[in-house]
């Protein structure tokens, strides 16, 4: 039996406080300058996992103890590739055989590919599942809601990502008209080159038009707003921390807003941890993980690095799901399910090509 191991870290400065709650008086700069000095730790043991096939294995969440600001513009890269390695060696000393790169140290660097050879374990970025969960749900939520895709305007926020360029490639078949934005115009364009008919923004604001939404930027913060966004529309959002504004969630009920990626893992899975997620559900990124150590492959533990994810990738960890158990759970948005009425209340206001209360 293979063992895994899954590398989370705090979102922000305050997400610390679930470990340690004396952060919830620190100033944010006070919080960084303390868990820059702090080592990777087993934040718990995952357990419980059993294929459909009959296969089990079980892992462990490693925390990193950095936030995205710090990965992105706060420390010089080596010294970040050197804390997520030791993240590694603390999962290969537990018995772990791979590791998924959870959240940013999937993106930070070179998308995983130093990671790896620096690593005595197998690395993935989990960004393959991701990808198809995304599609996946993209796709559902936009037939819940009766969008004609054929007809239809799909934007993709950060297309230049290895995420989002392989949503938009896969997507644009399904949809009338596409529009990718990224920050930097001439990377976006090199995106577009490769999908015809394609249209280019480097402002979110090109989103306004869009029936269908799939975001995964590298942000820290949120970049779509309320006002961003057309009535009726769908939102998936795959990005951690999210793409989305939690303002959204209180002053647009007419959009259905959907997290990408939340996947049902088979058995009796116990996380041990609070991620905020039901009992037995996980991101896309941490199925792909769990996914390699039950198919048991050593040749496939280095499934997904670097910054592209192809369409062959996407169809393979597709098939492993499958074959294991792992099924996409229907649709959560801001740490709740989506019930009926939030389905209703968007299909009506794309119908009405308005905004409706809440209670509608």
């Amino acid at each position: 039996m293979a063992r895994f191991a899954f590398i989370i870290h705090p979102l922000n400065a305050k997400d610390v406080a679930r470990k340690y709650p004396i952060a919830k008086f620190m100033p944010d700069w006070a919080i960084e300058a303390a868990i820059r000095r702090k080592k990777p730790i087993v934040a718990s043991r995952i357990e419980g996992i059993v294929s459909k096939t009959g296969v089990h294995t079980d892992g462990w969440f490693i925390a990193c103890p950095l936030t995205p600001k710090q990965m992105i513009r706060g420390m010089p890269i080596e010294q970040v590739y050197d804390r997520i390695t030791e993240c590694t060696e603390l999962a290969a000393q537990q018995g772990a055989e791979l590791i998924g790169l959870g959240a940013f140290t999937s993106i930070v660097g070179d998308g995983g590919v130093t990671i790896a050879s620096r690593s005595r374990i197998g690395v993935t970025t989990g960004n393959s599942y991701t990808v198809a969960t995304a599609i996946e749900g993209t796709l559902k939520a936009c037939h819940l809601l009766d969008v004609d895709t054929s007809n239809a305007t799909l934007a993709v926020v950060g297309a230049t990502g290895s995420i989002g360029r392989t949503c938009a490639k896969v997507l644009a078949r399904e949809f009338g008209k596409i529009i990718l934005i990224g920050r930097d115009e001439e990377r976006t364009q090199a995106v577009s080159a490769e999908i015809p008919g394609s249209e280019v923004s480097t402002s979110v604001e090109a989103i306004r038009s869009a029936d269908a939404i799939v975001t995964v930027t590298s942000s820290d913060s949120a970049i779509i707003l309320p006002h961003h966004l057309k009535p009726g529309c769908v939102v998936c959002d795959v990005a951690r921390p999210r793409d989305v504004s939690t303002r959204v969630a209180k002053e647009r009920p007419d959009v259905l807003v959907i997290e990408g990626g939340v996947v049902q893992v088979p058995g009796s899975v116990e996380f041990n941890f609070n991620f905020g997620f039901p009992d037995k559900m996980a991101y896309a990124c941490m199925s792909e993980t769990m996914i390699l150590s039950l198919e048991g492959k050593p040749e496939l533990y280095n499934f997904t690095l670097g910054k592209d994810v192809s369409v062959e990738q996407v169809d393979v960890i597709n098939a492993l799901a499958a074959k294991h158990g792992f099924e996409l759970a229907g649709f959560r948005s801001f740490e709740r399910a989506v019930d009926e009425e939030a389905i209703n209340r968007a299909k009506v206001a794309r119908l009405l090509g308005g905004t409706i209360p809440r209670t509608a």
